[in-house]
């Protein structure tokens, strides 16, 4: 089967993983299928191997969340977010007239260079309007349950994260179809006239299969995973992490760390030993944690394997963990993510599946103890975080719909196309 050429369009670290899977699949069920990437935050790393990076790319300090805290917003003005913002939208219109159809993962930013680039706006490509996708990682009705009128006073900065905006829905009503992370999403959305859909979780779809296998690591105690994550949250998380392991001898700590040893931040108390370029041991008087890089998978398994939890300060990761059944115990950093915002409205995504606590090692250890102590609390916990994540084969799936191969559903007209106000 072949199929004109398509854009991919996404704006973060896991919105572009989404992006190469959803590729991947596209190009599997269409080899011949030439893609396109226009990725908004970041190099688009990701997309090596699966698509031609066609626009100006641009790391942003905050890690595409400028709207996280003012000292963010300043940090991506001065790196020269406004005039990549430009060039992105310049692109995206040119990359319109180069293929036959459009699929955005990410934001309503994302969403807005989407709808340019498939002429579904004013300003967009010249001629015929392309078939546009949306899949949307980020947003959730689940983020505002609760919230009520000062709650979302509170988070003004994170509106349009907390709920869709009328703006989003009425690009929205402009797509083929929008997928959605959760039903509950899907359902507000086609309440308000867009053609939504959910499929399945996006997060463990971009979960690989474990790396390698951890003997030689491994000692026979439950796994602690500790997650970082992949920004600069990790400067003050990773220390809190180590200290609260060192309280908890009952459980072996690993740290799935992404970068390579130079990166680690200051461990005070600890000395840092590495064996090989993918193992290190970090040592406090008789408390040893081992640190692995190329191994954020087989971290994750070891732990849903051995019936352990997570440490987390990382958003898809914290995801991820969730889906494996393995309850993640967070506590809000300096940012740039996992600011106390954003741990809340993670929280309220992830329900039982997630304790936030103190950024403080015993507090972080008491939390941990008292779950794993408690069988019926952590029982509901694994489950409503499988239940909230989705099971994987999403992708997949929404692949066979955008081509409209057997095994998929064909996406019916928009219910909308009203103007936009």
């Amino acid at each position: 089967m072949s199929a004109p050429a398509l854009l991919l369009i996404s704006n973060g670290h896991a919105e572009d993983l989404i992006g190469a899977a959803l590729g991947r699949e596209l190009r599997r069920l269409s080899p011949e299928l030439s893609l396109l990437a226009l990725p908004l935050v970041g190099e688009g790393r990701a997309y090596a191997g699966v698509a031609r990076v066609a626009g100006p790319v641009l790391n942003l300090p905050s890690g595409g969340f400028p709207f996280g805290s003012l000292e963010n917003l300043r940090a991506d003005l001065g790196a020269g977010l406004v005039g990549t913002s430009v060039g992105q939208a310049v692109a995206a219109r040119l990359r319109g007239t180069q293929v036959g159809r459009v699929v955005v993962v990410g934001d309503t930013y994302a969403l807005a260079l989407g709808a340019l680039a498939a002429g579904a706006v004013p300003g967009g490509r010249a001629g015929r309007r392309l078939p546009l996708v949306h899949l949307q990682p980020l947003v959730s009705v689940l983020y505002a349950q609760d919230m009520g009128v000062r709650g979302h006073l509170r988070e003004l900065n994170a509106l349009g994260a907390n709920a869709f905006m009328p703006w989003e829905i009425a690009l929205g009503r402009r797509a083929e179809r929008v997928y959605t992370r959760d039903a509950a999403s899907a359902r507000h959305l086609a309440r308000r006239g867009v053609n939504a859909a959910y499929r399945g979780g996006f997060a463990p779809d971009i979960l690989p299969p474990p790396e390698r296998g951890l003997e030689g690591v491994r000692d026979g105690r439950p796994v602690l995973a500790l997650l970082p994550g992949q920004r600069g949250d990790a400067r003050t998380s990773l220390p809190v992490m180590l200290d609260a392991a060192a309280h908890l001898p009952e459980f072996q700590a690993l740290v799935a760390w992404p970068r390579d040893w130079a990166g680690l931040p200051p461990l005070p108390g600890w000395a840092v030993r590495p064996e090989s370029d993918s193992l290190a041991w970090a040592t406090r008087e008789d408390v040893r944690v081992g640190l692995l890089r190329g191994a954020f998978s087989a971290v994750l398994h070891a732990a849903a394997d051995t019936g352990g939890l997570a440490l987390g300060t990382a958003g898809t990761a914290s995801e991820q963990a969730a889906a494996l059944g393995v309850p993640v115990v967070g506590f809000p950093t300096a940012g740039p993510q996992y600011v106390p915002g954003f741990a809340a409205r993670q929280a309220r995504l992830l329900g039982a599946a997630l304790t936030l606590t103190a950024p403080e090692g015993q507090a972080v250890a008491a939390a941990v103890r008292a779950l794993a102590q408690d069988g019926r609390r952590l029982a509901f916990a694994r489950a409503q975080g499988r239940e909230r994540m989705g099971t994987p084969g999403a992708l997949a799936q929404i692949a066979r719909e955008i081509l409209g191969v057997e095994g998929g559903s064909a996406a019916p007209p928009p219910a909308s196309r009203d103007p936009l106000p």
